[in-house]
């Protein structure tokens, strides 16, 4: 068993299609229309084009919004990326404007930081020793 795909609630897909490959770099896998505006909406790794895909996924169930704020709120991520060198990436995403929540912080065997992905989540960034 793995893990084929995940998924992120997003409140604009096509503004976090932008987020996620212009400013994070991952690149659109599928992009099928679901009848409406909604999409079925994936982005994957350009190092693995092939991996676990991220599904942007539109947050308009109702339980969505309260669950995403109270994340956002008590600064929980909503997911985690691996980077190579989070301080390398904290620099690189702050000079193309992203917000972060936490500057590269050591926690053990592991540096993070956490980032506003801009459509409702906190996502953290990390770097395994």
């Amino acid at each position: 068993m793995r893990i084929n795909l995940t998924s992120v609630f997003v409140d604009d897909q096509e503004k976090a299609l932008r987020f996620y490959t212009d400013v994070l770099g991952f690149v659109k896998k599928h992009d099928v229309p679901l009848g409406g505006e909604d999409r079925w909406l994936t982005v994957v790794s350009p190092e693995d084009p092939s991996g676990t895909e991220l599904l942007l996924e539109p947050d308009k169930h109702p339980a969505v919004k309260p669950y995403t704020t109270a994340l956002v709120e008590d600064g929980i991520p909503a997911t985690a990326f691996a980077v190579d060198d989070v301080r390398t990436e904290f620099d690189r995403l702050g000079k193309l404007g992203v917000r972060f929540t936490q500057e590269p912080t050591e926690m053990g065997p592991v540096t993070t930081a956490v980032l506003d992905d801009t459509c409702g989540n906190l996502i953290q960034i990390m770097q395994s020793a």
